[in-house]
């Protein structure tokens, strides 16, 4: 598994950022299918990630960088820290915060600017959290 010093290096941030082409270079198989609960899900043992396939794009790529923050990060299970833990490293790939202040100057509704972002409450939430 890549170091995450490596990864800051080679990953790039904000609208830039691909997490499939992240899952990619972790050496981990992404498949979509539908999924019953949840919008991922990450089997350690078989260094998978299936994300639901009925999501929308928007929200398949938010689901990914979750995942693949839990595969980074070799989380086993799913507890609440290492969901938090996952959610900021998630927000930090999906979220360039010099975009972020230019989005502030422009807009300071909320609500715009995670649809102008492209990520969910949750994740923009943990990475103001995190700052």
């Amino acid at each position: 598994m890549m170091s995450l010093s490596n990864q800051r290096t080679t990953i790039r941030r904000g609208r830039e950022y691909d997490p499939w082409e992240h899952a990619d270079m972790l050496g981990i198989e992404v498949i979509t299918r539908p999924i019953r609960t949840g919008h991922e899900l990450w089997l350690p043992e078989h260094n998978t990630l299936i994300v639901h396939s009925r999501l929308r794009s928007v929200h398949q790529r938010n689901a990914l960088a979750h995942g693949v923050a839990h595969a980074a990060l070799a989380h086993e299970d799913d507890r609440p820290k290492h969901e938090r833990q996952a959610d900021q490293f998630a927000a930090r790939n999906l979220i360039d915060p010099d975009e972020l202040a230019d989005l502030y100057k422009w807009c300071p509704d909320e609500g715009r600017i995670i649809s102008e972002l492209g990520v969910t409450t949750r994740l923009f939430r943990a990475f103001v959290l995190s700052a």
